[in-house]
């Protein structure tokens, strides 16, 4: 199942930063909005993997 989310990003001197609208703690930046595309949904695999409980 695709989850989707709104990327809210701003221009800061030569970098584009961006946060998922929602989603606590999910920052990242990128020179170009593909690479903080990319770079976001890296942020929200490794927050979305140390939420998950570890196996037993």
């Amino acid at each position: 199942m695709t989850q989707s989310f709104i990327l809210e990003y701003w221009n800061d001197n030569d970098w584009l930063v961006g946060r998922l609208k929602g989603v606590p703690g999910v920052f990242s930046q990128g020179q170009t909005l593909a690479e903080l595309e990319e770079n976001i949904r890296d942020a929200y695999r490794l927050m979305a993997t140390d939420a998950e409980p570890a196996p037993e």
